[in-house]
C-alpha cells in the first residue's frame, strides 16, 4: 500500500512539470486552459451607455476547494483595476455612462499561485462629446480690467484641453484633469466682445473635438486716460533744426501711479517716465519722415499717440562716380562726390565740403584726382554742411589689367588635308579680351572671350605646310592700341604616301646564305612606324618607329624558306595607313653549292673515263697476248679478225671520249637535258671483250 502512494505522488510531480500551465499542491493540481476578454453590450458605443469588459478565465482543477484568482485589467497597456476573488465567475470590469475617455484598448490578466496567463486586446470605442458651459464673473469691465471666464465639460473624464475665443479668435488654452477650466481674460480694445469656448478630449492616439459652447457677450468700456504727443516746431523742418517732442496723458478722476510714459521715434527708445517725458534732438531727413510715438501703460491698459514730422533734406545724400568709367591699372582717373540736391533757403552749394574715403582729404569741389589702384578698390565719400554728414553708397574701382601679346599655337594636331585649329592666348589680361587671327595681316576672323573657361580658338585650312607660318594673332582689351603677336611656328604633319619595297641585293642575286634586306620607303612627316608583311601572314614579321623616311627590315642569313612575296606598311601621326608594292621574293642555290655539284660531277666523269681506259687497257693486253699465241704466218684469216677487232675497239673508246665531253659545267646539267650523269654509253660495254687503244681526257 506504500508503495502505492509512493507512485501516485511521483506521478503527479512529473505531470506537473510535463504540463505547462499547471500547478500542484499538497491539496490540488490546477492548469489555467484560456483567459479571454469581451465588451459588452458592443465595442462601440454612444456616449452615456453602460459598459462591461467581461474577462472568463477557464481553470480545470483535481480538488474541490475554490482557488484564489488575481484579475488585473489594463487600458493602453496602463493598470487601471485590480481585484483578487475565488469565485470562478466571469470577472467584469464595470463602466457605467461610458464618456470617451474611456475609449482605448483592453486586455486581462488573471495570477493563480503565481502562474500568470494574459487574454488579448479589444478596442472599446465611445463616440459623443457633451456640449460645454461657459460662465463670465463679468458682464461689464473697462479698459484693462479682468474678466475670469469658467468653461466646463459636464461628465466628461481624461486629459483635456479647453479653449476661449473672443469673436472667433482663440485667446487663451488650458489642459486640465478635470471637466472644467478657468481663464483671466483681457480686453485691449473698447466695445461688445462675443466669449464663448469649446474643449478636446485626447485618448492616445487619438482627440475628440467638442461642439462650440453658447456664446456670451461682455462690454468694454473705454478708460478715460488719453497720451498726448507734441512737437515744436511744428512746420518748417530741416535737417540740422532742433526738434523737442513732449510726451504726456490727460486723465480723470483716476489715480496715475501705475503709469508708465515711453517716448520713442522708430525703434529708438528716447525717452520714459511715470507721468511727463521730453526729448530734444536735431531732425534728420528720413523717408517718409520721422516717426514718433507716446505710449501709455498702466496694468493692462496701453494707449499710444503716434505722429510722423516730415522732415526737409538740407543736401541730398553724395554719390560717388569715377571718369573715365573704364580705366586700367595704373591710370590716372577721376573720382567726383556731389550732392545734387540742396535746400538753398539754408544753405549756399559752396557751404558743402566733400572728403574722399579712405585718403580723408576735404575738398570743396569735391573732385579728386588719383591713380587707378593695382586690384579691386572700395571708395566711399561724404558731404558735410551745418553739421550735418552724409554718406555715399560704396563704388568698387575694379582697374583693368592690360592685356599681354599674345601666344599662338595649334590646338591639338596640324595635318595637311584637314582643318586645323588655332588658339590665341595671353598670359595677362581683364576680361573680356578680343582676339583677331590674322594670315599674312590680312584678317581671318575675330572672337570674344568673356568667361575664364572659354577659349579663342579658330578653324583654318592651309594647302602647304609652310602657310602655318603666315598666321599671327592680335589681341585687345579696351581703348588700349591692340598688341600683334608673333608668327605660328608649328609642325604640320603631312600624311604619308608613295609607299614604295625594295629589296637589296637585287631580287636577280638573293642566294641561300647570304642576306637580305628590304627597304620600305616613304614621303611624308616622320615619324613613321613601318610594318613588314609576307603575303598569307597576318602577323606583322618587324614594326619600327622612325624618325626617317625610310627603313629596312634585314634577314641575315637567306634559306629557301624566305623565298615569297612581301609589302610594307607605315602611318604617322596623320594616322593614314599606306601600302606599298607587292616584291617576289625567290631564294637561288648558293655559289658553293653549285661548284661542290660542278667538282663531284667532274670527279665522277673523270672516275668513269679513268675505269674505261684502264678496263680497255686490261681487254686489249688479253687480246694481244691471245694474238701472239694464235697468230701464224700461213694464216691470213687470223690478220683479217684482228683488223676487224681493233676497228671495233677504237669505235667504242672514242665514243666514250665523246660522251664525256658533252657536260657543259651548268648545275650539273648535261646538254642532251640529263642532270647529273655522262653521256650514255652502249648497253653491252660491260661485256666486251673488244680491245681498246688509249684515250687522252
Amino acid at each position: 500500500m506504500g508503495l502505492l502512494l509512493l507512485l501516485a505522488s511521483t506521478t503527479l510531480l512529473l505531470a506537473s512539470y510535463l504540463h505547462p500551465g499547471s500547478v500542484t499542491n499538497a491539496q490540488q493540481v490546477f492548469t489555467i486552459k484560456d483567459v479571454s476578454l469581451s465588451i459588452e453590450p458592443s465595442a462601440d458605443v454612444s456616449r452615456g451607455t453602460n459598459v462591461t469588459v467581461r474577462c472568463r478565465a477557464s481553470v480545470s482543477s483535481s480538488g474541490q476547494e475554490a482557488l484564489s484568482r488575481e484579475y488585473t485589467v489594463y487600458k493602453d497597456g496602463s493598470e487601471v483595476y485590480t481585484k483578487t476573488t475565488s469565485s470562478s465567475d466571469d470577472f467584469l470590469y464595470l463602466l457605467p455612462d461610458a464618456r470617451v475617455s474611456n475609449s482605448g484598448k483592453y486586455k486581462c490578466k488573471i495570477n493563480i499561485e503565481g502562474r500568470q496567463r494574459t487574454s488579448n486586446a479589444e478596442k472599446l470605442a465611445v463616440e459623443g462629446l457633451s456640449k460645454p458651459v461657459l460662465h463670465l464673473n463679468k458682464g461689464v469691465v473697462t479698459e484693462g480690467e479682468e474678466l475670469t471666464a469658467r468653461c466646463t465639460a459636464p461628465g466628461e473624464t481624461g486629459s483635456i484641453f479647453f479653449y476661449f475665443y473672443d469673436k472667433g479668435e482663440e485667446i487663451q488654452d488650458k489642459q486640465v484633469n478635470s471637466n472644467q477650466a478657468e481663464a483671466v481674460l483681457h480686453f485691449r480694445s473698447v466695445g461688445i466682445h462675443r466669449i464663448h469656448c469649446t474643449y478636446t478630449v485626447f485618448v492616445r492616439p487619438d482627440s475628440y473635438k467638442s461642439e462650440e459652447s453658447s456664446s456670451a457677450a461682455v462690454s468694454v468700456k473705454e478708460l478715460n486716460i488719453t497720451p498726448v504727443l507734441e512737437i515744436s516746431p511744428q512746420h518748417q523742418i530741416f535737417e540740422g533744426d532742433h526738434l523737442n517732442i513732449f510726451c504726456s496723458v490727460r486723465v480723470a478722476q483716476r489715480s496715475t501711479d501705475s503709469m508708465l510714459l515711453y517716448l520713442s521715434e522708430g525703434t529708438s527708445l528716447l525717452s520714459s517716465g511715470s507721468n511727463k517725458v521730453n526729448h530734444s534732438m536735431v531732425a534728420l531727413a528720413k523717408a517718409p519722415g520721422l516717426m514718433f510715438e507716446c505710449r501709455m501703460e498702466m496694468g493692462n491698459v496701453v494707449k499710444i499717440a503716434n505722429r510722423t514730422v516730415p522732415v526737409t533734406e538740407l543736401f541730398s545724400a553724395p554719390t560717388l562716380t569715377m571718369s573715365p568709367a573704364e580705366v586700367f591699372q595704373r591710370e590716372p582717373m577721376k573720382l567726383t562726390c556731389n550732392s545734387e540736391r540742396f535746400a538753398s533757403e539754408r544753405i549756399q552749394r559752396n557751404e558743402l565740403t566733400y572728403t574722399l574715403h579712405p585718403l580723408e582729404n576735404p575738398m570743396d569741389t569735391g573732385v579728386f584726382s588719383v591713380k587707378a589702384p593695382l586690384r579691386d578698390f572700395n571708395y566711399t565719400c561724404a558731404a558735410r554742411a551745418k553739421g550735418i554728414e552724409k554718406h555715399s553708397e560704396t563704388l568698387t574701382v575694379r582697374p583693368r589689367v592690360p592685356v599681354s601679346i599674345p601666344k599662338i599655337s595649334v590646338y591639338g594636331k596640324a595635318i595637311l588635308g584637314k582643318p586645323i585649329q588655332i588658339l590665341c592666348q595671353s598670359d595677362s589680361g581683364s576680361l573680356p579680351i578680343n582676339y583677331t587671327l590674322f594670315r599674312e595681316y590680312m584678317p581671318e576672323n575675330t572672337t570674344s572671350v568673356r568667361l575664364p573657361i572659354q577659349e579663342a580658338l579658330f578653324t583654318v585650312s592651309i594647302s602647304r605646310p609652310e602657310e602655318i607660318k603666315k598666321f599671327m594673332c592680335e589681341a585687345s582689351n579696351g581703348r588700349r592700341q591692340p598688341l600683334l603677336g608673333p608668327r605660328l611656328n608649328a609642325t604640320v604633319i603631312v600624311p604619308l604616301s608613295h609607299a614604295r619595297l625594295s629589296a637589296v641585293p637585287n631580287l636577280q642575286e638573293i642566294l641561300e646564305d647570304g642576306h637580305l634586306n628590304l627597304i620600305c620607303r616613304v614621303e611624308g612627316t616622320p615619324p613613321v612606324t613601318f610594318k613588314w608583311y609576307r603575303v598569307g601572314d597576318s602577323k606583322p614579321l618587324n614594326t619600327t618607329t622612325t624618325d626617317e623616311l625610310h627603313k629596312d627590315y634585314m634577314v641575315p642569313i637567306v634559306t629557301k624558306e624566305h623565298s615569297g612575296r612581301y609589302y610594307c606598311e607605315a602611318f604617322n601621326h596623320a594616322r593614314n595607313l599606306v601600302r606599298s608594292n607587292e616584291v617576289n621574293v625567290e631564294v637561288r642555290m648558293a655559289v658553293w653549292k653549285k661548284a661542290l655539284i660542278g667538282g663531284i660531277c667532274l670527279l665522277i666523269v673523270s672516275v668513269l673515263a679513268v675505269a674505261v681506259v684502264l678496263y680497255f687497257k686490261s681487254k686489249r693486253g688479253k687480246r694481244e697476248a691471245a694474238a701472239e699465241l694464235s697468230v701464224k704466218p700461213s694464216s691470213p684469216k687470223s690478220d683479217d679478225s684482228l683488223t676487224v677487232s681493233l676497228t671495233h675497239d677504237t669505235e667504242v673508246y672514242n665514243a666514250a671520249t665523246d660522251g664525256a665531253s658533252l657536260y657543259d659545267g651548268k648545275e650539273g646539267r648535261a646538254t642532251n637535258g640529263t642532270r647529273d650523269s655522262v653521256a650514255s654509253l652502249p648497253a653491252d660495254i660491260s661485256n666486251r671483250s673488244s680491245y681498246s687503244i688509249p684515250a687522252t681526257v
